[in-house]
């Protein structure tokens, strides 16, 4: 039977947040036990890793639907380095 895939934006930004301190904090302690000991299945911290990246990248896509057109266009670092060398 295979895993479910974890869906963040079905999510709250409160449950979001929430979501991701457990997951971090269960990566820690699982990257942890695979030092000290050695865990039954190791492919299980990369699915946590990606699981926490799902999160940052949703919030971060939130993020960008609530900026306005002028901080849209001031968030490249391209253009940001063409106006320091003017």
């Amino acid at each position: 039977m295979a895993k479910e895939k974890f869906a963040p934006a079905e999510l709250n930004d409160d449950q979001l947040g929430i979501e991701l301190q457990t997951r971090e904090r269960e990566y820690q302690q699982m990257k942890f036990d695979h030092a000290a000991k050695g865990i039954a299945n190791p492919m299980e911290l990369r699915d946590l890793r990606r699981d926490i990246a799902r999160i940052h990248t949703e919030t971060r896509r939130r993020e960008m639907v609530t900026m306005t057109p002028e901080q849209l266009q001031m968030r490249s670092k391209i253009r940001a380095r063409r106006r320091r060398q003017k």
